[in-house]
């Protein structure tokens, strides 16, 4: 059986939003799926930030991650060293991984480039599940995960813009993009 890893981050940002060489991961959620979309096994942790050890009020209230939540956290390296551990006894299984957009992609390329950390990630193919989605459905522009699930039919489970909770939805739209 072929399985597709899932992976939703929350970051550092403020209401205006911040560039994405500004923002740092405060949280992975990851969940290990058929292409069923069925979960086999799963990842969260939340990760300190270094440069804005301090979370805005509005990156708080939009996670619902508290400062308590980041301070008690280990860092990205630590974390990061517990998720390629984790990952390991999946890879022989993974067709690949996947993401809501192209975001969570680009957030942990530049985290491994500026702190310069390898990941078994590099090595497999990523797909955009956002396009994907707007593509089996033929839609005019891609949907917010809480609109697609909505268009599917489905109501979003658990707390949104947490990382796990968000794998875990984008994990049961996977039947839906890969026709299984």
């Amino acid at each position: 059986m072929h399985h597709w890893l899932v992976i939703d981050l929350e970051a550092t940002t403020d209401d205006g939003g911040w560039p994405l060489e500004e923002m740092e991961v405060i949280e992975i959620g990851a969940s290990v799926v058929t292409r069923a979309g069925r979960e086999v096994d799963h990842f969260q942790r939340f990760i300190r930030p270094q440069r804005r050890p301090l979370l805005t009020p509005f990156c708080r209230q939009l996670t619902h991650i508290t400062q308590a939540n980041i301070d008690g956290a280990s860092t990205t390296e630590q974390v990061w060293e517990q998720f390629e551990r984790w990952l390991g006894q999946h890879l022989p299984k993974l067709e690949g991984w996947a993401s809501w957009g192209d975001y969570d992609r680009k957030q942990l390329e530049q985290e491994w480039k500026q702190k310069k950390l390898d990941s078994a990630l590099l090595r497999l193919p990523h797909v955009n599940l956002k396009l994907q989605f707007a593509q089996a459905r033929q839609l005019k522009s891609p949907l917010g995960l809480n609109s697609a699930l909505q268009l599917a039919g489905m109501q979003f489970s658990g707390q949104q813009h947490r990382a796990l909770e968000d794998a875990r939805n984008t994990a049961r739209l996977l039947p839906l993009v890969f026709k299984v």
